[in-house]
């Protein structure tokens, strides 16, 4: 693509002045331009699951409170 890389050196400037940041760490971050005709563009593919936790569902799997709990899997704290 013509311009390409005229396009990428325009957009770390831009990103640079914007955040403040020194051109060679934005350089080194790999911004990109985002080609929207191109559905299916993810730059970071991964098969990893989200790091979060949903306090929601894992109240509905807990299958008791800690008041039915035997007092053997109680711990005191002091």
């Amino acid at each position: 693509m013509p311009g390409c890389n005229s396009l990428q050196q325009d957009l770390d400037r831009d990103v640079a002045l914007a955040t403040g940041e020194d051109l060679d760490v934005i350089r080194s971050r790999g911004f990109s331009l985002l080609d929207l005709s191109n559905r299916d563009f993810d730059p970071e593919p991964d098969q990893l699951v989200p790091h979060m936790i949903d306090w929601d569902d894992l109240e509905q799997d807990r299958s008791g409170d800690v008041a039915c709990l035997p007092l053997t899997s109680l711990r005191w704290v002091s």
